[in-house]
């Protein structure tokens, strides 16, 4: 399956259901990965994947992206291939 590309300046207002990114800790992936994992996929700047992952880290979870669940669900399986537990929950 052809996964669709995303921008940075996917917006909510395009009309679709509304949810948000949410990626859980684990115990085998390096905060490197973790971070650079963000930027690739979600389009976080390096500072902002920092906080996540660190988030992430001490509070077991983070909404690491808020937009349309189809572009979410994208991102989530992006993630997901990379190593990292991530799922999409509706607003």
């Amino acid at each position: 399956m052809k996964e669709k590309t995303l921008h940075k300046d996917d917006k909510l207002n395009s009309g679709g259901e509304s949810g948000t990114l949410v990626l859980y800790n684990d115990d085998v992936n390096t905060f490197e990965h973790v971070i650079k994992s963000l930027v690739e996929v979600c389009g976080h700047d390096s500072v902002q994947a920092e906080q996540c992952a660190m988030i992430v880290h001490f509070k077991g979870s983070c909404d690491v992206k808020i937009g349309i669940v189809e572009v979410l669900n994208s991102m989530s399986r992006s993630l997901n291939l990379k190593g990292l537990n991530s799922k999409v929950e509706g607003l």
